[in-house]
């Protein structure tokens, strides 16, 4: 059974997975529209792999005798300045994500709540992978600067640019 405390912070990591997930959808939209369908297929995976966080916490919440809370909605932009603009945001908001796990790991050992410690792990390391992933597409980013040609090159091989991340789904 997890505390009324450790209860509230899954919650509120259910809510920035599942922003997380709308976020990279409207980047993954937008991206489509500019004719950038390897970055929109990269982010539609981004996307889908975050909806695989929030539905393993979820999953996670009820199974330990809590309420998962399933979070509203909110609207996301829907234009963006480019793409080195789009993936300087992942950067800021994987950042941002991990932050945010850290605290929720200092709640559960602050709560004594080691099991739940343990399952947040694997979010530990996941973040590490994503911040990583984030911050090689901005350096090959930085290497095309305003080349079209490097460009295109980019958005055919972003998968492969990115590695494993692109496309895991939930692992």
């Amino acid at each position: 059974m997890v505390s009324n405390k450790v209860e509230l912070a899954l919650n509120k990591q259910i809510e920035f997975e599942a922003a997380s997930s709308q976020y990279y959808l409207a980047m993954a939209s937008w991206a489509e529209t500019q004719g950038l369908t390897g970055v929109a297929e990269f982010l539609y995976a981004q996307s889908n792999e975050e909806r695989m966080h929030m539905l393993k916490l979820i999953k996670y919440v009820n199974e330990r005798g809590g309420k998962a809370l399933i979070p509203a909605l909110k609207e996301q932009p829907q234009k963006f300045k480019s793409v080195h603009f789009v993936f300087e945001e992942v950067l800021k908001h994987e950042v941002f994500v991990s932050n945010e796990i850290n605290g929720l790991v200092e709640i559960c050992l602050k709560e004594k709540d080691y099991t739940t410690h343990n399952f947040l792990q694997w979010y530990v390391a996941e973040q590490i992978e994503e911040e990583a992933m984030a911050r090689k597409v901005l350096d090959k980013l930085k290497l095309i600067g305003d080349d079209k040609g490097g460009m295109y090159l980019f958005d055919r091989d972003l998968p492969s640019i990115a590695g494993p991340a692109a496309g895991r789904g939930g692992k």
